[in-house]
């Protein structure tokens, strides 16, 4: 097996953005998949989930389980609700932005409090 390196805070955030990226394009895939009916977006839900969880792996030891993995899943949920938002025309609520709100606040409580682990 091969070991990485640590990473450093800076360079963990910066995976952890792309983590979020191809998580997002990962889920986006699944709603054009069609439920697994068009192939290239079917086979696009897996390669941007190994991406994403290829690249959590390797953050995880800088910035630990329980950052990485709200941040990602924070993140990527609101990244995701605007996408489909604003591209596939879904409803937008009063209970859907104040819940995504929170979402957002606790990401940003969960940033400031990172810390690297020795």
């Amino acid at each position: 097996m091969i070991k990485l390196p640590l990473l450093t805070m800076s360079q963990a955030w910066w995976l952890l953005g792309l983590a979020i990226v191809a998580e997002c394009a990962g889920t986006t895939s699944m709603r054009l998949s069609d439920g697994f009916s068009r192939l290239t977006p079917s086979v696009l839900i897996f390669v941007f989930y190994a991406v994403a969880f290829a690249l959590n792996t390797m953050i995880i030891r800088t910035l630990g389980l329980s950052i990485t993995y709200a941040v990602w899943s924070g993140a990527g949920t609101v990244i995701t609700a605007a996408i489909g938002f604003l591209y596939f025309k879904e409803p937008v609520t009063a209970v859907k932005m104040v819940s995504i709100g929170l979402i957002v606040a606790g990401v940003v409580g969960l940033h400031l409090s990172a810390k690297p682990l020795s």
